[in-house]
């Protein structure tokens, strides 16, 4: 299994601080944010990362994690995405080279969280080895203000829609 962080985007809500770093390199706590989603990475056992960057800091990433030896991991690459209001989508089309045919976890570069997605990952890749498994596996968390992460509609137990930082304030 291999796993992409997406750390793209300007990070305009930030700004002014954005303006001079890229918002995943900016400290929470006593280290760079984009350090917990890839600390999460390593604790599911993934030792392959491509982190998808884009914007003016994007050597930043370069000097800060290098190989990824740091984390343990046997191999690290970087994608540039050329335009970063592309999209999550239009990150992730760039790791398809670099994923090919192996299972995937993908997370976003400013997650932080401290809940362990080891269980899950490994019994995702069983159904995969099993050939029992659903296209994907999306990890939710519901919070009272949505319209600032995103929406996910879900209808008996499925995903049937994600709608990324929308416009309006609604809930479904």
């Amino acid at each position: 299994m291999k796993g992409v962080v997406l750390a793209g985007g300007l990070g305009t809500r930030l700004n002014p601080l954005s303006l001079v770093t890229n918002k995943h390199l900016l400290p929470v706590y006593s280290k760079p944010m984009i350090y917990y989603p890839l600390e999460t990475l390593r604790e599911c056992g993934i030792e392959e990362v491509m982190i998808v960057v884009s914007g003016p800091h994007a050597g930043d990433f370069l000097s800060i994690l290098k190989n990824g030896e740091e984390f343990g991991f046997k191999h690290l690459e970087y994608a540039y995405q050329e335009k970063p209001n592309g999209g999550i989508a239009d990150a992730l089309s760039l790791a398809k080279k670099f994923v090919m045919d192996d299972t995937v976890v993908v997370i976003l570069g400013d997650n932080t969280t401290d809940a362990s997605l080891r269980e899950a990952v490994e019994e995702f890749e069983d159904h995969v080895r099993d050939e029992t498994v659903p296209m994907g596996c999306i990890f939710l968390k519901e919070v009272t203000d949505p319209w600032r992460f995103g929406i996910a509609e879900v209808k008996e137990n499925q995903v049937v829609s994600i709608e990324e930082k929308p416009k309006i304030q609604r809930v479904i």
